[in-house]
């Protein structure tokens, strides 16, 4: 059983390597870049909230976001939402672990390039903190290069131990994670993408108090 988790888990690693368009690599210098330690997440005083353009379907998903341990991602995140690079995309990864979406090419008609885009915007460096990957973390993909973090982001599942210290984490669901549970029991998939586009109407920006 051991052995079917961790395969589990490195299959869902490769495929968050894969986002940007890169292969994972045996030497991907995960662990060389520097990891905050000991330091509390503070939530933002804005919270991001992903509209579904199935809101029958899919509720809402709220997320605070993590300015203390990663501003830079937080800060392209808000920039991504605000100018509308977020709008129609689709949840383009779904498994048991994570479902993942960001990639502004899974807005086109070829689902072949889905999960290999980013935005016009230069990379994200690496924000590592020691924050554990429980249900409901936000983490942004990149390749193999631990600098290579851009638009892509990704939502746990359940607790995931092999992304520790791997990926940057930016925020946590607060509200709607049913929406993304239903999200990953979508069928049918072709491989991790759904056959029927799962599509974010957009993503709002709003003071916290404001969230619904």
């Amino acid at each position: 059983m051991k052995t079917l988790v961790t395969a589990a888990v490195f299959l869902t690693l490769a495929a968050l390597f894969a986002a940007c368009g890169n292969s994972p690599t045996s030497n991907s210098r995960s662990t060389n870049s520097e990891v905050k330690k000991g330091v509390a997440p503070v939530a933002d005083p804005e919270v991001a909230v992903i509209h579904m353009e199935n809101s029958a379907a899919y509720g809402d998903i709220t997320i605070e976001l993590y300015s203390n341990i990663a501003p830079k991602m937080v800060e392209r995140f808000k920039t991504l939402a605000k100018n509308g690079t977020y709008n129609g995309v689709t949840w383009h990864r779904v498994n048991e672990h994570v479902i993942q979406s960001g990639d502004p090419l899974s807005k086109d008609n070829d689902p072949a390039n889905d999960g290999t885009g980013k935005s016009d915007l230069p990379n994200v460096p690496a924000e590592f903190s020691d924050l554990k990957y429980d249900t409901g973390i936000v983490g942004a993909a990149r390749g193999p290069d631990n600098n290579s973090a851009n638009s892509q982001f990704f939502i746990t599942l359940k607790r995931e131990q092999g992304f520790d210290n791997r990926y940057t984490i930016f925020g946590k669901v607060i509200s709607g994670m049913n929406s993304a549970m239903l999200i990953s029991g979508v069928q049918p998939k072709d491989g991790e993408r759904p056959v029927e586009p799962i599509r974010i109407k957009n993503v709002e920006i709003v003071p916290r108090d404001a969230a619904k």
